[in-house]
């Protein structure tokens, strides 16, 4: 086995974009345009992506350049004039207001996150903490809400951008803890961000621990969603508390629990490295199982050759390929979108060339409103060309797996792009979700 040196993390952001001598293969609107976009969406990232993940020599195509560093056609073209003209002629308060406004229309969080889906406690909101599905509770530790480096299509993008009132962050109060012992129906905690493995092990730890003694016995798995697996592998390797955190899973392991490691990968490139696949060898020893996820983005991964090779590679690593999402209606979605129809032949054509190891993975999904909503096909019925759906998540546990129809529409992108076929006028959930919603609502307006 090779020998790994270790590697200490430097980040890149706005100010270093006329720094960094790879970008000046770009022309200097180029790089002014990724300092406009990056005055909107999140721009961060580290000497390894830089030096071990990105083809310089095919930028701006390179799919891991295109992942990090913000493009000019991620804003419409009257939202770049604004910030490219105010960045160049403005104050800064006045570039701050006009991004703020951009920002504001770039749904910071879909899916009714803000609305819904933060419960409450003794009458009162339980700040950092959703709880959309009734198994299933994602916490936001406050010293989490950062990344080794920022994905320019991330749906979580308000949780880095500073503005008041769009971020959700707990802090170990020991809150979430009253709020899980309350509710016996949990039986997994997504502990999420942001990346809770930027966080020091000691400080991960106060969340994690607590979990594992008396009281919480109905805590069957907890997962972590991160993506420094792909951006920084060496948190698991030659990081200073790499070993206090691999002595964590090991914890949670022994104490009878599943821990689940929610990886993200976007690409094959991102496990190609010695030291990302020394950092999946070094989880697996503790007895966690690493779970695989990411979006189908349009000029990344949009192709069914990238699936297969990452499926196949992440399997012969000891991972389990789980889910290809649809890009999320939020940020720069319409850069990365892809029509449902062209997502679904994606994922057919690669789900066709991996054993059946690999077909563990679920897709395309779009996680909605209502809950998970999985294309499983296109179909003929009665006549009528139809999209086959059905929900693997849902507000109500009765929706899941309860297949439904759209009409075919290859325009489509999201599901609120499509309406119902045979003849009905409404999805079968429709009238039970505005009930679900119109009740959270309430609850969650008295307690604001």
């Amino acid at each position: 086995m090779l020998q790994i040196k270790p590697k200490k993390i430097e980040l890149y952001g706005i100010k270093d974009i006329d720094r960094l001598p790879q970008l000046q293969k770009l022309s200097a609107a180029d790089r002014l345009a990724i300092k406009a976009v990056a005055q909107v969406l999140p721009f961060r990232v580290n000497n390894y992506v830089v030096e071990e993940l990105i083809d310089w020599e095919n930028i701006p195509d390179d799919p891991i350049f295109r992942l990090t560093f913000p493009q000019g056609e991620m804003l419409s073209p009257e939202s770049l004039d604004k910030v490219i003209w105010h960045l160049q002629n403005s104050t800064r308060e006045d570039l701050r207001l006009v991004v703020n406004a951009i920002r504001s229309q770039l749904n910071p969080h879909p899916a009714g996150q803000v609305e819904y889906n933060v419960p409450t406690l003794d009458g009162k909101r339980v700040p950092g903490i959703q709880h959309k599905y009734p198994e299933t509770v994602l916490i936001f530790p406050t010293a989490g809400q950062t990344c080794h480096a920022y994905c320019t299509f991330c749906f979580r993008w308000p949780q880095f951008v500073g503005m008041d009132g769009i971020k959700f962050a707990t802090r170990e109060s020991g809150l979430f803890q009253d709020y899980l012992r309350q509710h016996q129906e949990v039986t997994d905690v997504l502990i999420t961000g942001g990346d809770p493995m930027t966080m020091k092990a000691r400080h991960l730890s106060l969340y994690i621990e607590p979990l594992l003694g008396e009281g919480f016995e109905h805590i069957q798995t907890i997962r972590i969603g991160t993506k420094s697996v792909a951006y920084w592998p060496y948190r698991f390797v030659t990081n200073e508390d790499a070993d206090d955190v691999l002595r964590l899973f090991e914890k949670v392991t022994l104490a009878g629990k599943h821990l689940a490691i929610m990886a993200h990968y976007d690409h094959w490139k991102e496990i190609e490295t010695e030291i990302a696949q020394a950092a999946i060898r070094h989880i697996r020893t503790t007895g966690a199982q690493i779970r695989t996820q990411a979006p189908l983005m349009r000029g990344i991964n949009d192709s069914s050759q990238v699936w297969t090779r990452m499926w196949q590679e992440q399997v012969r690593l000891g991972c389990v390929p789980y889910y290809m999402f649809m890009e999320r209606d939020t940020g720069a979605k319409h850069y990365f979108e892809v029509p449902i129809v062209q997502a679904w032949e994606i994922f057919q054509a690669a789900i066709q060339k991996v054993s059946g190891l690999a077909r563990t993975v679920r897709g395309p999904v779009m996680s909605a409103l209502p809950g998970k909503v999985a294309v499983d096909g296109v179909a003929q019925i009665k006549g009528e060309k139809v999209f086959v759906l059905s929900f693997l998540q849902g507000r109500d546990r009765d929706w899941c797996k309860r297949p439904f129809f759209a009409r075919y529409d290859e325009k489509a992108n999201w599901l609120t792009d499509l309406v119902p076929a045979l003849g009905e006028k409404e999805f079968f959930y429709e009238q039970q979700l505005q009930e679900i919603l119109k009740i959270q609502s309430q609850v969650s307006n008295i307690h604001r």
